[in-house]
């Protein structure tokens, strides 16, 4: 099996990189393309409700909680006190797609684009100390730098340049 194609998206906190994810997952998705995403979280997260019948088996003990409708479903995997997998462990677990765009991550070595925002309360620039970064999103003019610079908001533009950076095929009736 072949490894899937990644790109992320990498930046300090409320610099713009959820709401770029987003937008490139409606984007791609228009396109025709199956987007899977990866998101990292820095603290003690949770998708579950307290008191939820999921919660309560986390609550007990257990190492997987699978919830499963008609609609969707969602495997919870307790890591009781096992160390956070490793980015290729947790990207070897999704179903084949076209494309897998990583929120976070910022020190994997994956193509990536920094998103930077003037309300970003530390904007110390990444792009100089990380070779994986191809491009740049900002919400204001970025001089000191020979990558590729967008908008923030060109979503089109910014991808149009993951599609070429990662080889994504064209699907018919898409440019």
């Amino acid at each position: 099996m072949t490894a899937p194609k990644v790109f992320g998206i990498a930046g300090w906190k409320n610099s713009g990189k959820t709401g770029l994810a987003v937008r490139l997952v409606t984007e791609f998705t228009r396109r025709g393309y199956r987007i899977s995403t990866i998101k990292h979280a820095h603290h003690d997260f949770d998708i579950d409700k307290v008191g939820a019948d999921s919660y309560r088996h986390r609550q007990a003990g257990a190492h997987e909680v699978t919830i499963v409708s008609g609609t969707r479903y969602a495997i919870m995997h307790e890591l009781r006190g096992a160390p956070e997998p490793a980015f290729e462990e947790i990207l070897a677990r999704l179903a084949p797609c076209d494309l897998v765009l990583i929120e976070g991550y910022k020190r994997e070595p994956i193509p990536k684009i920094e998103a930077r925002r003037l309300e970003a309360a530390n904007r110390t620039p990444l792009a100089p100390d990380d070779s994986h970064i191809a491009a740049i999103a900002a919400d204001h003019p970025v001089t000191d730098t020979a990558l590729p610079v967008f908008d923030l908001d060109d979503t089109t533009a910014i991808a149009d340049f993951i599609a070429e950076i990662v080889g994504l095929e064209p699907r018919l009736g898409n440019h």
